[in-house]
């Protein structure tokens, strides 16, 4: 079983009250000790890695400015990530390193510059969540009016992921000769031009930076669209995904691993992992009483803004308790009110209750309970080959990490389906051991 912690440079997590919590370090947003703090606990856990969620805007969908999401911060990206994975990196030896880049707005040369500088500050631990990007505002940041339409998106993605490829192998693995008596650094002949040329991509090459311990940094992605899970079972290594129930899981998993098995891939070249919301108490009652108190922490109105961002449509001319079933949406997406309706017995929940639950979790799976019952669940998917793991969303930061770690963690050693300690040396041969 795999996993991996999910991370935000900001105040929250997944649920937007979390910061008001005490054992919160939500404040300490800026601190790059917080994040020093965060990889030593999952290094303890023996997670295969973390990585950071990123977005380039100040979400300001809900009433045509960022009030709502200044006021009373839900999701926000406030630091950039790979600066705070360099910190990281000194203060852990095993722990996988993921930065979210955006194939939209950054060129390859710059993505495999930097990817490949972090493989060699970590030694071999980098990974890079690849995603297009979704929000014009995004674009508008970058000098631009939109993002590119959205059926070539991916194919863009693909230039530019081919691209950094053939960057990154631009030095060949004995390219550095560093013999000193002689005066050589590097042989020129084993450094090449890459003169890389697609349709919307172009880079010459060679990269600057020599060749890194991974030789390319680990590929995550997220995407769940058909031509997103078509770029999946090509490229990706880590699959994030969002399933609301194991039937769907499930589904999803089969999907992936016949896609790449197109591709000649292996089923272990990919971990396929969704994303967990994990409350841990000694007995079921306490984990609930925590469960409770942190609801009541919900800022039901931000649930409703995030529920905007989310969808790309401005909510905030609706009335808060107007049922969901009665609100006609021509714009954007339903998905999102869908989602939780499903989530849901409440089939004539309101906008008001929505935003409640959106702002408990973000549609992600709620698991409250002993370290044995989340372990009974994390066992029965990953051996119904629904998941080969999870992405690891605490509530509460630092505290929920802590919890899983000493408590649901070595219950899952014990029943021997969880490392005791790292087999390899790079975030890539974890990933497969």
């Amino acid at each position: 079983m795999h996993f991996i912690g999910f991370c935000i440079a900001g105040p929250n997590w997944h649920h937007n009250g979390a910061w008001r919590h005490d054992e919160s370090d939500g404040t300490d947003f800026l601190n790059p000790a917080r994040y020093e703090n965060i990889a030593r606990i999952l290094e303890e856990g023996k997670f295969d890695g973390l990585f950071f969620v990123d977005v380039l805007t100040l979400f300001d969908t809900f009433g045509g400015n960022f009030a709502a999401n200044l006021r009373q911060p839900g999701q926000m990206f406030l630091l950039e990530p790979l600066q705070l994975l360099a910190c990281m990196a000194r203060a852990t030896s095993h722990l996988g390193l993921a930065a979210t880049m955006s194939t939209a707005f950054y060129h390859p040369f710059h993505i495999a510059r930097s990817m490949a500088t972090l493989d060699h500050i970590s030694g071999g631990r980098a990974a890079w969540n690849v995603v297009t990007s979704a929000n014009d505002r995004e674009a508008q940041n970058f000098g631009m009016d939109r993002l590119m339409e959205r059926g070539l998106r991916y194919d863009h993605a693909e230039e530019v992921v081919e691209a950094c490829q053939a960057l990154w192998r631009s030095w060949d693995e004995d390219a550095l000769v560093l013999d000193r008596k002689n005066g050589v650094f590097a042989d020129p002949d084993k450094v090449h031009y890459v003169n890389f040329e697609g349709r919307w991509v172009k880079t010459r090459g060679p990269l600057q930076t020599p060749r890194s311990p991974q030789t390319s940094p680990v590929l995550m992605q997220a995407g769940s669209s058909e031509r997103g899970r078509e770029f999946a079972g090509r490229w990706a290594e880590v699959l994030f995904t969002l399933q609301p129930d194991k039937a769907r899981m499930q589904d999803f998993y089969r999907d992936i691993k016949s896609r790449m098995a197109a591709h000649g891939r292996a089923p272990n070249e990919c971990a396929i992992l969704p994303a967990v919301d994990i409350i841990v108490g000694e007995t079921e009652s306490i984990a609930r009483e925590k469960a409770a108190y942190l609801e009541s922490l919900v800022s039901d109105e931000l649930g409703v803004a995030e529920i905007s961002n989310a969808m790309g449509i401005d909510l905030a001319g609706y009335p808060l308790d107007q049922p969901l079933v009665d609100m006609e949406i021509t714009q954007g997406s339903r998905g999102v009110f869908d989602h939780i309706l499903r989530a849901s017995q409440n089939k004539n929940m309101t906008l008001r209750e929505a935003g409640h639950a959106y702002g408990v979790n973000e549609i992600t799976p709620q698991i409250v309970g002993t370290p044995q019952m989340i372990a009974d669940y994390m066992q029965d998917l990953f051996e119904s080959e629904a998941c080969d793991g999870f992405v690891v969303v605490p509530t509460l930061s630092p505290t929920g990490y802590v919890q899983f770690v000493r408590s649901v963690v070595p219950e899952l050693q014990r029943r021997g389906i969880y490392r005791t300690e790292y087999a390899g040396r790079t975030f890539r041969e974890n990933l497969r051991s």
